[in-house]
C-alpha cells in the first residue's frame, strides 16, 4: 500500500532530479561540437602520389536518445504529480478538538492552508496589547474598554506669603522675605482607560491557537496516510510530444 505521505516525499526528490536532468539536457543540445562528427578518405590523383589516413569524428550526442531519455525522466514525474493531485482531491480527514469536530472531510490542501494561517495567528494573538498588571481594571460597557480603580490626587495651588525678618526702625526699613507656599486648591479624581486586553484572555487566546494547530497537524497526517491509486500520465504526454 502507498500513502500520499510516500508519494508526497518520493515527488519531492524526482522533481529535484528531474530539473538537474532536464538543464542537462537542454544545455547539452545547445552545445554542436556534441553533435557534431566527420568522417573523410583521402585518394591521391595518381597512383604516386601520398597516401593519407581517413579521419573522422564521433558524434558524441543524438538529440534522439536525449529526447529518449528526457521523456524517461518526466515521464515518471508526470505519473507521480498526477497521482499526488489525484489523491489530493480525495484525502480528506476531520478536524477534531477536545473530542469535537470542529471540521468535516477537509481537503489536505485546505489543511495545509489552515496550518500556514493558524502560524501566523499564532504570531498575531501572541503579540496582542496586555493590560498593565500594576493596576486593577474592570470593563465598562459604557465605555466600551477597561476602566482602572478612580485614583485621587490632590491640586495645588500657590500663594504669596511674606515674613518679617526685621521689624522697621526710624533708621531702616523693615526686611521683608516674600516667598510662596502651597495650598490645596482641589482634587482630581483619575480613572485609567485602556483597549488592551488581560493577560488570562491573551492566554486563554493563545492556547486555543495552540489546540487547534495540533488538531490539524494530526488531521493532515491522517488525510496524508490515504492509500493512493498509480496514474500513468507521462507515456500518453511523451508518446505524443516524441513521436517519431
Amino acid at each position: 500500500m502507498t500513502t500520499l505521505s510516500q508519494i508526497i516525499a518520493i515527488t519531492k526528490g524526482v522533481k529535484a532530479q528531474s530539473l538537474r536532468d532536464f538543464t542537462d539536457a537542454h544545455r547539452n543540445t545547445q552545445k554542436a561540437p556534441l553533435l557534431s562528427g566527420i568522417s573523410r578518405k583521402y585518394r591521391p590523383k595518381d597512383e604516386e602520389g601520398e597516401q593519407l589516413p581517413p579521419e573522422s569524428t564521433r558524434v558524441q550526442l543524438s538529440a534522439e536518445d536525449v529526447l529518449a531519455e528526457t521523456a524517461k525522466t518526466l515521464t515518471r514525474l508526470f505519473d507521480l504529480v498526477l497521482t499526488q493531485d489525484t489523491a489530493n482531491t480525495v484525502a480528506k480527514a476531520d478536524v477534531v478538538v477536545d473530542g469535537q469536530t470542529l471540521l468535516r472531510d477537509v481537503p489536505v490542501t485546505y489543511l495545509l492552508f489552515l496550518e500556514k494561517q493558524l502560524t501566523d495567528l499564532h504570531t498575531f494573538v501572541d503579540k496582542l496589547p496586555v493590560l498593565d498588571p500594576a493596576e486593577s481594571w474592570s470593563f465598562s460597557p459604557e465605555i466600551g474598554a477597561y476602566a482602572s480603580d478612580p485614583v485621587e490626587t490632590v491640586r495645588s495651588r500657590k500663594v504669596m506669603r511674606n515674613h518679617v525678618k526685621a521689624e522697621a526702625t526710624k533708621e531702616h526699613p523693615a526686611q521683608v522675605e516674600v516667598y510662596t507656599e502651597d495650598q490645596p486648591a482641589g482634587y482630581w479624581t483619575t480613572v485609567k482607560l485602556s483597549g488592551a486586553l488581560p493577560a488570562t484572555r491573551v492566554k486563554e487566546l493563545r492556547e486555543r491557537v495552540e489546540k487547534l494547530q495540533q488538531s490539524v497537524k494530526f488531521a493532515r497526517e491522517q488525510a496524508n496516510s490515504h492509500e493512493v491509486t498509480d496514474y500513468k500520465a507521462g507515456d500518453a504526454v511523451f508518446g505524443y510530444l516524441f513521436a517519431r
